[in-house]
């Protein structure tokens, strides 16, 4: 059964559930073109809030359920799961609040007559997303479309399908009308007939280089919309004139923030050559002193991966390294105990020629990088085939702020890591993806912004 989750502290089964039909499927589909064109497009902005305003209401009051169940099925600690639940309700109620705002029309400068832009829903948008942010990745794909007058359909991680009938219970609880927010488990195949359909009027996906590259194939072939926000492999970027205690806590817990399986987490730290073994040796006594165990308890510095293939992927990858060249200065191993855990791990020599130069680690490994210059350390960062985000460490903000500017990311965070939030808008460039998620920018995605010309 492919929608399973496997407690990764405990490897053993929580929960399966069955795949949706073709039937299924379609009766799914066919409501939520039926409550779009019938109703939810229809409604005002402040009836479509209240829904919002109330799924956040029901998402506060049960954080701690919602956490646990999460911890559970993809084995984040605990504590960043209830920050990642006030997250989504900062973000459903500021689309509730603002959404009008944003999406209203806006007044054309024309030589006579007048002109505007209106912004129209544009009818059932399907989303694919991922397990590693199994709360907020459904979040910010469902406030802007649905505030914004659309109807979507959802289809979540199979690892992790507690959380998306969860989500799917707060909206239903929350008053949507049946049809707004609907959750499928589908297989591929379901999926790309799915986008295929002409009911089917834009994709959002969450995920992968590969799954990014598959859907957008399937939706191009369909003329449809898509937004994508994939893989990223993001430098840290650490200046000689950076002070030297925040650079390195603020690494580390970028690296391993939800195990290190974030897209947006630093990866590659390009670090100052005078600043290098210092950075290197402090940096590695922190990831040796990190504590593994239970992501229930508040002591866990590090709990494990999300799976068992997600680990044997990261050993793997450690191993590709290791064999052209990379030095493993601490860890690499699978930890002896129960559950998905992995060393928090430490390479540097990691050259260009080296196939792992190129790829996204997804776990808590990091590789470090010696630099003489801002220039050398930009080239370095500009190396790779990724551009979501990445950090400048530097005590000048206007120096760290002209390196940012020639970095070839969506965002950029000088002297902090990735930060999100639901003014902030989210993405990148290259195999990173294309759109942006969050902030005016997120809910401009999937309207359709029309003209409207009057003559004189």
């Amino acid at each position: 059964m492919t929608y399973r989750s496997i407690n990764p502290f405990t490897e053993q089964v929580v929960a399966e559930h069955p795949e949706h039909s073709d039937t299924e499927t379609e009766a799914i589909l066919a409501r939520a073109e039926e409550t779009y064109r019938s109703s939810w497009s229809r409604m005002s902005y402040a009836e479509r809030g209240r829904v919002l305003a109330a799924a956040a209401d029901l998402m506060h009051e049960r954080r701690e359920d919602l956490a646990r169940l999460a911890t559970t099925e993809m084995g984040k600690r605990c504590t960043e799961l209830l920050w990642e639940v006030d997250l989504c309700v900062e973000i459903l109620r500021y689309y509730a609040a603002h959404a009008e705002r944003i999406l209203a029309p806006r007044p054309l400068e024309v030589a006579a007559g007048s002109a505007r832009i209106e912004a129209n829903p544009l009818g059932v948008i399907f989303c694919i997303e991922p397990w590693n942010f199994p709360f907020f990745q459904l979040v910010r794909v469902a406030a802007p479309i649905v505030m914004a007058g659309n109807t979507m359909i959802l289809k979540h991680a199979p690892s992790v399908p507690g959380c998306a009938l969860a989500v799917e219970q707060i909206f239903t609880d929350a008053g949507a009308p049946a049809g707004v927010y609907a959750n499928v488990f589908l297989t591929d195949d379901q999926c790309a007939a799915l986008i295929a359909d002409d009911r089917i009027k834009g994709v959002a996906l969450t995920g992968s280089e590969r799954a990014g590259a598959a859907v957008a194939a399937t939706a191009g072939r369909a003329l449809k919309k898509i937004t994508l926000e994939l893989g990223g492999s993001d430098a840290f970027l650490v200046l000689d004139d950076a002070d030297l205690d925040l650079a390195v806590s603020i690494a580390v817990a970028s690296r391993t923030m939800n195990t290190g399986q974030g897209c947006a987490c630093s990866k590659r730290f390009i670090v100052h050559s005078s600043l290098y073994d210092a950075f290197l040796e402090r940096f590695t006594e922190a990831f040796e002193a990190l504590v593994a165990g239970d992501p229930m308890d508040d002591a866990t510095d590090v709990g494990p991966l999300a799976s068992e293939a997600g680990l044997a992927r990261a050993l793997g990858q450690i191993d590709l390294a290791r064999t052209h060249g990379a030095k493993v200065v601490t860890g690499g191993h699978r930890m002896e105990r129960e559950g998905f855990f992995l060393e928090p791990t430490v390479l540097t020599g990691v050259t260009p020629d080296n196939p792992v130069f190129r790829q996204e680690i997804f776990a808590q490994v990091a590789m470090v990088f010696s630099v003489d210059s801002d220039e050398e350390a930009i080239e370095l960062a500009n190396n790779s085939p990724y551009g979501l985000g990445g950090s400048v460490m530097s005590a000048d903000v206007e120096r760290a702020e002209s390196v940012a500017a020639r970095m070839d990311t969506g965002m950029v965070f000088i002297n902090r890591v990735g930060d999100a939030g639901p003014t902030l808008p989210w993405g990148g460039v290259k195999n990173s993806g294309f759109g942006r998620g969050l902030s005016d920018f997120g809910i401009g995605e999937y309207v359709n912004w029309k003209l409207i010309r009057t003559g004189a």
